[in-house]
């Protein structure tokens, strides 16, 4: 019987190039914004923060990381997953960590190989999964 699960994860490497790139992505565009990395397990993995960005956005972006590592889907998604059922809604939203608004994005590659999520905060909801995009894009993922 073997004990432990291999798992797969994003390295070191890939996790700071997504973040330069798009940090990159919104220095061209104008915008100031804080990107994470986190691995499989929601681990951190990379942060960046520009100067100016908003300080409450360090969070919301590692917390969009988080979110779309753990569910695998990106964070934009969850209102319509959970559509109309108003206790749902209350329920996740006492979830501490969970982000149910845009510019979070799960990492894989492949066919399911699920390596951890990306998340941007301190532009708009559009102009941060912008920048995730951008990161993905710059480690081969987009």
């Amino acid at each position: 019987m073997q004990v432990a699960a291999p798992m797969a994860g994003i390295s070191a490497a890939a996790a700071a190039a997504a973040c330069s790139a798009a940090v990159d992505y919104a220095t061209a565009q104008g915008w100031r914004i804080n990107v994470a990395v986190v691995d499989r397990g929601g681990n951190l993995m990379a942060f960046l923060r520009m100067p100016g960005a908003f300080i409450h956005s360090i969070d919301i972006a590692i917390d969009k990381a988080y979110t779309s590592a753990s569910f695998g889907f990106p964070t934009k998604a969850w209102m319509g997953a959970i559509g109309h059922d108003d206790g749902m809604k209350l329920g996740f939203a006492a979830q501490p960590r969970l982000i149910v608004f845009g510019g979070g994005l799960p990492i894989a590659e492949g066919a399911g190989e699920w390596l951890g999520g990306i998340g941007v905060s301190g532009a708009s909801e559009a102009q941060d999964e912008e920048c995730a995009r951008a990161g993905l894009a710059a480690i081969g993922l987009a």
